[in-house]
C-alpha cells in the first residue's frame, strides 16, 4: 500500500521544513471550517421540518421518511464512489464543482411540487455534500506539519458546528419563512462559500497514478485484511441506525398529538449536539489514558441506556416525555459522538498509508447505518408509533455492544 502525500503547486521546489513554515492565515483557516459546517449541514437541515413539509405536499410518513434516507444513502455513496478522486485531481476543482452541484440541488429541493422531485434533489444533495470529506484533507495538506493538528481540529469543531446548528436554524427559519425558505437560503449560503473558495484555495497536484478502479479496489482489499477496521464500521453503522430513527421521526412526533409542536420545537432538540462536540475531546483525552476501546464500549452503553429510557413515554405526562426526549438526546449524542473519536483512533492506527481510505471505509458504515435508522424508522414509526422506533435503537445499539465486545481478531498477513 502506498502512502499518500498531496503538494501544494505555489510550494517551492525545495520547501522549508514544517517545523518553520508560517501557519495558514486566519481567514483561510475560518473559510474551511465554515465550508466544512455548511456542507454537512444540508444533510440535516429537512429533518426538523418533516411535518410541515409532509403536510404542504401531502406526503405520507413512509414517504417522508424516503427524504432523509437518500439525503444519507447520498452521502454514502459519495463517500464511496467520489472521495478518491481527491488523489488523482485537483482537490480544488472537486471542492467547487461539488458546491456548485450541492447549491443546484438544495435549489431543486426548494422548489419542488412534490415528494418525488424532493427526493431527487435529497439524494443528489447527499451527494454532493461530501465536499465536507475534500475540504478536511485539504486542510491538512495546506498546513505546515507544526501547526497541522490545530488546523485540522478547527476545522473539524466546524463541522460539528454545521451538525448543531443545523436543525436549529432549519427549524426556526421554517415555522417563521417556511420550509421553501431553509432551502434557499441554504443554497445561497453554499454558493457565496463556493465563491470564495474560488478566490482563495490554491491547486492541488494529483497524488497517485492509480487507476479510479484500483482506488476503489484498494477499500475492499483494507476491509478484509484487518478485522479492527471491519469491528469499527460495524460498531459505528449500528450506532447511527438508532441515531437517525430518532432524528427522522422526531419532528413528525412532535407535530402530532399530544404535543403539537412546530418545526422550531424540533429543531431546538438539536442542542442537544453540543453534547458531541463536548464528547470530542473529552472522548480523545479517555483515549489516550485508558485505550479507545474502553471508549467504545462506554458510548454504546450510554447509548443503549438512553434509548431504552425512552420506552417509558407512555406512563409519562406531556411535559415528563418532552423531558425524557431532551435527556435521552443528549445522553445518547454524548455515547455517539464518544464511540466515533475512538472509532477514528482504532481506525487511523492501522495503516498510516491508507487513512483517508480507512476513514472511508469507516464513514460509509456509518452513513448506511444512518440511512437504514431513517427508512427503518419511518415504517416502524408509521406500524407502531415511538415504542417500534424506540425498539429499533435500542436493539441497534445493544447489537454495537455486543460488537465491541467480540475478541479482536487478527490481521490478515496478506495485503
Amino acid at each position: 500500500m502506498h502512502a499518500i502525500h498531496l503538494t501544494h503547486t505555489s510550494s517551492a521546489a525545495q520547501p522549508p521544513p514544517a517545523a518553520s513554515a508560517p501557519p495558514l492565515p486566519a481567514a483561510l483557516v475560518l473559510l474551511l471550517a465554515t465550508g466544512a459546517g455548511v456542507a454537512v449541514a444540508s444533510l440535516y437541515i429537512s429533518q426538523p421540518m418533516l411535518g410541515v413539509l409532509g403536510a404542504d405536499l401531502g406526503a405520507a410518513d413512509r414517504a417522508l421518511g424516503l427524504v432523509p434516507t437518500l439525503t444519507q444513502l447520498g452521502y454514502a455513496l459519495g463517500i464511496l464512489l467520489l472521495a478518491p478522486l481527491g488523489d488523482r485531481h485537483d482537490r480544488r476543482r472537486i471542492i467547487l464543482a461539488k458546491a456548485a452541484v450541492l447549491a443546484a440541488a438544495l435549489l431543486l429541493g426548494g422548489a419542488a411540487r412534490g415528494i418525488g422531485a424532493l427526493l431527487v434533489a435529497s439524494l443528489i444533495t447527499g451527494l454532493a455534500a461530501t465536499l465536507a470529506q475534500d475540504i478536511v484533507p485539504a486542510a491538512a495538506t495546506l498546513a505546515p506539519g507544526a501547526h497541522r493538528g490545530k488546523v485540522v481540529g478547527t476545522v473539524m469543531t466546524g463541522l460539528l458546528l454545521g451538525i448543531l446548528l443545523s436543525r436549529v436554524v432549519s427549524g426556526f427559519v421554517a415555522e417563521r419563512f417556511g420550509w421553501r425558505a431553509v432551502f434557499v437560503a441554504a443554497a445561497a449560503s453554499v454558493a457565496l462559500l463556493g465563491a470564495a473558495m474560488w478566490r482563495s484555495l490554491p491547486r492541488f497536484e494529483p497524488t497517485t497514478q492509480l487507476s479510479y478502479a484500483a482506488l476503489l479496489g484498494s477499500l475492499t482489499r483494507l476491509w478484509r485484511r484487518h478485522g479492527a477496521l471491519r469491528r469499527a464500521t460495524l460498531a459505528q453503522g449500528l450506532l447511527s441506525v438508532g441515531f437517525s430513527a430518532f432524528w427522522s421521526t422526531l419532528a413528525v412526533l412532535l407535530h402530532g398529538a399530544p404535543f403539537h409542536l412546530g418545526s422550531s420545537a424540533a429543531g431546538a432538540f438539536g442542542l442537544a449536539g453540543a453534547a458531541g462536540a463536548v464528547a470530542a475531546p473529552l472522548a480523545g483525552r479517555i483515549a489516550d489514558r485508558h485505550g479507545p476501546e474502553r471508549v467504545t464500549r462506554m458510548g454504546a452503553a450510554l447509548s443503549v441506556v438512553a434509548f431504552g429510557a425512552m420506552a417509558l413515554s407512555p406512563w409519562l405526562s406531556v411535559h415528563g416525555r418532552l423531558w425524557l426526549l431532551g435527556a435521552s438526546a443528549v445522553t445518547f449524542d454524548l455515547g455517539i459522538q464518544a464511540a466515533l473519536v475512538a472509532h477514528q483512533t482504532i481506525v487511523y492506527g492501522i495503516e498510516p498509508g491508507a487513512r483517508s481510505r480507512l476513514n472511508a471505509v469507516l464513514f460509509v458504515g456509518m452513513f448506511v447505518g444512518m440511512a437504514s435508522g431513517a427508512a427503518l424508522g419511518s415504517v416502524l414509526f408509521a406500524r407502531w408509533g415511538w415504542l417500534g422506533v424506540t425498539a429499533l435503537a435500542s436493539t441497534a445499539a445493544a447489537g454495537a455492544l455486543l460488537v465491541r465486545r467480540w475478541p479482536a481478531a487478527r490481521p490478515s498477513p496478506r495485503a
